[in-house]
């Protein structure tokens, strides 16, 4: 570890000011732009615990996750520290883990994206519910070109969003991908202009956050369980979370709202 990277957060985490105004939207930044925001350890570190205590606050509704500086959202892992990697010493450790537990966090996520996403980088983004690009974004998996191949989610993952023979092909030579080319792919939710990204992506957040709590983790957790579950099994997932909600206040308020005329007051109970 350098010593840059004991003296400082690797990870910021804010609650934006915006007009209009941005309740419930935590901004994270990777900050390692001399590297790249590169995946060290510590890195990864800090970002599983950031993200674990937003996903325990009941202020916190959405979540973007971004890289500092415009020349990349995460050019990848560390090369320097997996480089003097074991078998026995990744498999105990298992650093990357920290890229699954997003994929399973209760909030929504949206990667912001600038620059690079490689690798690391690209597995971090795929893990986000959705994928705000700039039109400066590559986004890749060359693992192949270091003699290894994606270990953070990037095969199932890439496969899941763009099919099995174009995720083949993409791992299995290192290309990467520009913007318009994810856009095509349905590898992104949208690209924007460069300069544009964050605060599209916040904006994005902002809606999602005025929308009941409740009803938005169950539609998150409901989406989710389309790549893992049969058909049947989903289906009756979307049936029982569906059921579940007209226990809610929500519900209740929502419903009452529309016949009334009037705007929701989501309380998140």
């Amino acid at each position: 570890m350098t010593e840059d990277a004991t003296s400082r957060s690797l990870v910021h985490v804010a609650y934006p000011a915006g007009d209009p105004p941005l309740p419930g939207v935590a901004l994270v930044t990777l900050d390692q732009p001399k590297a790249l925001n590169a995946l060290s350890y510590a890195l990864l570190a800090e970002l599983d615990a950031a993200l674990a205590r937003l996903d325990q606050d009941p202020g916190c509704r959405a979540i973007v996750i971004t890289g500092a500086g415009d020349r990349a959202f995460a050019a990848g892992a560390d090369v320097r520290e997996l480089s003097t990697e074991t078998t026995s010493k990744l498999h105990d450790a298992d650093p990357f883990s920290a890229v699954d537990r997003v994929a399973t966090l209760a909030t929504p996520t949206i990667a912001a994206v600038r620059g690079f996403a490689l690798g690391g980088g690209c597995e971090l983004a795929l893990a986000c519910d959705m994928l705000v690009a700039g039109d400066d974004a590559t986004l890749g998996q060359p693992e192949i070109l270091i003699g290894v191949i994606p270990g953070a989610g990037g095969t199932q993952r890439l496969a899941r969003a763009v099919g099995k023979a174009r995720a083949m092909e993409v791992i299995m030579t290192g290309r990467r991908i520009d913007a318009a080319e994810a856009e095509r792919l349905g590898l992104v939710t949208k690209v924007v202009p460069a300069a544009e990204t964050v605060s599209a992506a916040l904006a994005l957040a902002a809606t999602i956050a005025s929308m009941p709590p409740l009803a938005v983790r169950a539609a998150k957790a409901a989406v989710s369980s389309a790549a893992e579950l049969p058909l049947a099994a989903g289906l009756r997932y979307e049936r029982d979370l569906f059921e579940a909600l007209f226990l809610s206040e929500d519900q209740r308020e929502g419903m009452a709202a529309f016949l009334e005329k009037r705007k929701a007051n989501w309380t998140g109970h």
